[in-house]
């Protein structure tokens, strides 16, 4: 009888439903996010041309999959009509702010998707409220590192904002998310030292990277041990690291100090391009590491350079050119390619091959196709984001170069060194049985086990050193290449007894804390008769000296242009106030300059601009004439004369009082300095 009953569905209910097939409908026929020719049916997603990511060369796979399967061999479908929502909600948000990973969103929907199943909801997107949000947060909770949970979190958040504005729900969601950012900023304990001990590599891991970069002679270990070089050298990502240029030094040339040294670095995460400077103690590893790179990277540089110039042509190694277009057999192939064997070549490749009498014969042209074929996805560019080719970048090398099994490379084709060989060569699959740098020459950690170290363990070390040695935040960032100091926070690793340290260091003594108490220089207030003798009845300081101006009569008539006023004192031998007056000077020349730009070509007032600046920059010249000029004592008032900006009031109060001008008039001090030229000479 339950399939004879009826359900009664609100008005927003179906409203809900038909805007979310009406938004899948959307993703699915007109977003182009993927690319065009993106198979929407189906649940595996090759998005790798979309979501490249720096220094890596593997392909990006998404599926769209139960959160209990994810991991599986064989994955089961979401449930419909949530799995097509879920397409179409990646494929928006790619579109409408780019991921390079889009793998948080993904998780987030996962496990919304089986909350929705456990509700006895399945697929219903319409049915997604606080209380099923809730309940995902907690599984995410229970699955996932506590970085990892907060990230998801974020994205269920954007989730449920994008769910009520596009009212794809029945019931408006209002939700948080309630999974708290992971606390790094507690020092002390067991907890603390777990983390720093994840984050950074021990001292035998660093001694042993020493060890490595001395005395290794494999190519492949030398390029791997060359990155890691340089990122002990400056705080880098890998991915910064892999995409650098083989012309990528820079020198400066400072004065009365050592040339400054550095390597033009394109950061990853929104920074601008930057040079990052190195140290003086790091810059002959440096220079060292980047000998050894190009030397193993030169070849490969020019089989890159060889097909950006002859595109549709196979590079043939130096001897073989006579086997251009000729009828090849097994033999050439293998020279060709650089094997042992041809045969092996041509049946991974399905070469076509025919017999005659006893021996098999191959055109030309079916090993140049299949050898072109084998070119890096995106050639010749190796990283769109910086404009570098194949050709120029430092870690580029000959196909095959980085497998230990095969005893030479593949001479005519290229490949980009990426994350993977770095990792590989660091002992991060020692536990598969691929051989390390370290495990090649023998080294262990102190208790004997394998040396492996990630690539980002050396930023976590370097910020680490950077804050015990006082470096300010802004400067650590600038060095990391970040845009955000807060990011800062996840790299410092100070525990607790170094900061302490720190602090018994700069007090001088390990024993103590706190300090003497600093000295204060004493400066006793002026009175007020002493002030008023020497400077008037009011004062006001300014940038540039002090306004004499009593604002209890008159508010100021010329807005604060202070130099322009007849009220207003400068006092020779303030290094700060005239530095601040000659930078005054040089911003009302350029102004001038403008106004006179503006009076040619025509400008409605630019004549009242170009005067005005005209007599500022003629008050500021003589004002700095005067403060520079040798002969007038430090601690002189001076003050200009401009009888046009003092006020009819003060002008009769001074003639009725009889006053006279308080400070140096110009006109007076050029007589004095006259008189006592004449006095020097006639003495």
């Amino acid at each position: 009888m339950s399939e004879d009953v009826i359900h009664f569905m609100p008005q927003a209910g179906v409203v809900a439903q038909e805007n979310v097939q009406q938004f899948i409908a959307l993703a699915r026929d007109i977003l182009t996010a993927f690319g065009p020719g993106l198979r929407f049916s189906e649940n595996r997603w090759d998005i790798t041309e979309a979501a490249r990511l720096r220094g890596k060369n593997h392909r990006v796979i998404i599926t769209f999959c139960t959160l209990e399967t994810v991991n599986a061999v064989t994955t089961l479908p979401m449930a419909q009509p949530f799995g097509d929502f879920a397409k179409a909600y990646i494929r928006y948000m790619q579109g409408l702010k780019p991921a390079k990973n889009p793998h948080f969103r993904l998780s987030a929907l996962r496990v919304i998707d089986q909350v929705l199943t456990e509700f006895g909801f399945a697929g219903a997107v319409h049915r997604i409220d606080a209380h099923v949000l809730n309940q995902a947060a907690q599984v995410i909770k229970k699955r996932y590192s506590a970085s990892a949970a907060y990230r998801i979190g974020g994205q269920m958040e954007i989730l449920a904002v994008f769910l009520t504005a596009k009212r794809l729900v029945t019931v408006p969601v209002i939700w948080r998310n309630s999974l708290n950012r992971p606390n790094d900023t507690v020092r002390v304990g067991a907890e603390f030292e777990k983390r720093r001990e994840e984050k950074m590599p021990s001292a035998r891991a660093l001694e042993a990277v020493a060890i490595v970069f001395r005395t290794t002679t494999h190519p492949a270990d030398q390029v791997a041990v060359g990155a890691i070089a340089l990122m002990c050298a400056a705080p880098d990502r890998v991915g910064e690291v892999l995409t650098l240029k083989a012309d990528c030094e820079v020198t400066v040339d400072r004065r009365d100090k050592e040339p400054a040294y550095g390597l033009r670095w394109w950061p990853e995460k929104g920074a601008e391009p930057t040079i990052k400077w190195i140290l003086p103690m790091m810059q002959g590893v440096v220079q060292d590491a980047l000998v050894m790179l190009r030397r193993n990277s030169d070849s490969a540089r020019k089989v890159a350079a060889w097909y950006e110039e002859n595109p549709g042509e196979v590079f043939l190694p130096d001897g073989l050119e006579y086997l251009r277009g000729r009828e090849l057999q097994y033999e050439d192939v293998a020279e060709i390619v650089g094997q042992k064997s041809g045969n092996q070549f041509c049946r991974i490749h399905k070469i076509p091959t025919y017999r005659r009498g006893a021996r098999d014969y191959l055109q030309f042209r079916d090993i140049e196709r299949a050898v072109i074929d084998l070119l890096p996805n995106g050639f010749p560019l190796l990283d769109p984001k910086s404009d570098t080719k194949y050709s120029e970048a430092m870690f580029v090398a000959l196909r095959h170069r980085f497998r230990h099994n095969l005893t030479t490379p593949m001479p005519c084709m290229i490949e980009a060194v990426t994350h993977g060989v770095i990792s590989d060569a660091l002992g991060n699959r020692v536990g598969h049985g691929v051989q390390s740098v370290f495990s090649r020459l023998d080294l262990t950690e102190e208790d004997g086990t394998p040396i492996a170290i990630t690539s980002h363990q050396f930023r976590h070390y370097l910020n680490t050193l950077a804050q015990k040695g006082g470096m300010s935040q802004l400067d650590i960032a600038k060095w990391s290449g970040r845009k955000d100091v807060r990011q800062n926070r996840a790299y410092d690793h100070v525990s607790a007894e170094e900061m302490i340290g720190q602090i018994q260091a700069s007090v001088g003594n390990e024993d103590e804390l706190f300090g003497p108490p600093a000295r204060v220089d004493i400066r006793l207030p002026v009175s007020r008769a002493k002030f008023e003798a020497k400077h008037g009845t009011v004062g006001h300081t300014t940038e540039i000296g002090f306004c004499e101006h009593d604002f209890t009569m008159l508010p100021c008539q010329l807005h604060r242009d202070c130099i322009n006023c007849i009220e207003h004192v400068c006092v020779k031998g303030d290094e700060k106030k005239t530095l601040q007056i000659h930078r005054q000077l040089d911003d009302a020349r350029r102004y001038l300059d403008k106004a006179q730009d503006g009076v040619r070509e025509g400008f409605e007032g630019a004549d009242r601009w170009r005067d005005h600046y005209r007599e500022t920059v003629a008050r500021l010249e003589e004002l700095c004439r005067l403060l520079d000029d040798p002969d007038v004592p430090d601690g002189t008032n001076i003050k200009l004369k401009n009888p046009l900006a003092d006020s009819p009031i003060r002008l009769a109060d001074r003639q009725h009082q009889g006053l006279p001008q308080r400070g140096i008039d110009l006109d007076v001090l050029s007589d004095l300095m006259n008189d006592q030229e004449d006095d020097n000479a006639a003495a």
